[in-house]
């Protein structure tokens, strides 16, 4: 139906994702991920989110996602405010029935209260390309570059500044004490640990931006990015 096709799992696994999944592919009767959660990270078929998608395409075919990728309105992705990159969900759609798999890879939606925007052919799926949004619930099916918990499926957005990144920790720690206030930031890019210089945390993005033009007139060039990846 989708497109993505994953690796055998263990029969475990399935008999218990099985277990949460109705005769039409999707989860009815999951869990809302609300409050605190203790363990690493989400079970399969967990219901994440309920609200309104929306869909992107021709504008932004070929322009470079949130991760790095060149997006391609062709494939199963969808952008999210929130959840870690490489993440898999299902998207229901909620007016007929019909649902997708998709890969997130790519950060927004960023009008109103949408929840998630769908690559174009992801909304072709789930008949959603005329009315342009649609009421939907987001299922979690399978961890990406981190896992998924309650936090970092809904947390609110928060901004940093992006100084530098390097191959290696030391030249990031030579960064740092030139610039007080950044801090090193440890993060996976494509299979290759990258070290990241970052300077402050902001829950507005406008703030973000306002630092950025302080470090600028110091001399120091960067840009705004969301923190969480």
């Amino acid at each position: 139906m989708t497109g993505l096709h994953y690796p055998i799992l263990p029969l475990i696994y399935i008999l218990t994702f099985g277990i949460l999944l109705t005769s039409c592919g999707v989860v009815r009767t999951g869990t809302v991920a609300t409050g605190p959660v203790y363990d690493e990270s989400l079970e399969a078929g967990v219901m994440l989110h309920a609200g309104i998608a929306s869909w992107y395409g021709p504008k932004f075919h070929g322009r470079t996602t949130a991760n790095g990728e060149t997006y391609n309105m062709d494939d199963f992705t969808a952008a999210h405010k929130t959840m870690p990159f490489n993440t898999v969900v299902r998207v229901l759609n909620r007016e007929n029935g019909k649902s997708v798999d998709v890969r997130i890879n790519d950060r927004g939606p960023y009008v109103g209260d949408r929840i998630i925007d769908l690559s174009r052919r992801a909304a072709e799926e789930i008949d959603m390309i005329g009315s342009g949004t649609a009421q939907v619930e987001v299922f979690f099916l399978q961890e990406g570059d981190r896992p998924v918990t309650s936090e970092n499926s809904s947390s609110p957005e928060t901004f940093t500044v992006q100084l530098a990144s390097f191959d290696n920790r030391r030249s990031a720690e030579v960064k740092v004490s030139e610039i007080n206030g950044s801090e090193v930031f440890r993060t996976n890019f494509g299979g290759t640990i990258v070290y990241r210089v970052y300077f402050g945390t902001y829950t507005d993005q406008n703030e973000a931006e306002r630092a950025l033009r302080e470090l600028q007139r110091r001399g120091h060039n960067g840009f705004v990015k969301q923190k969480e990846n």
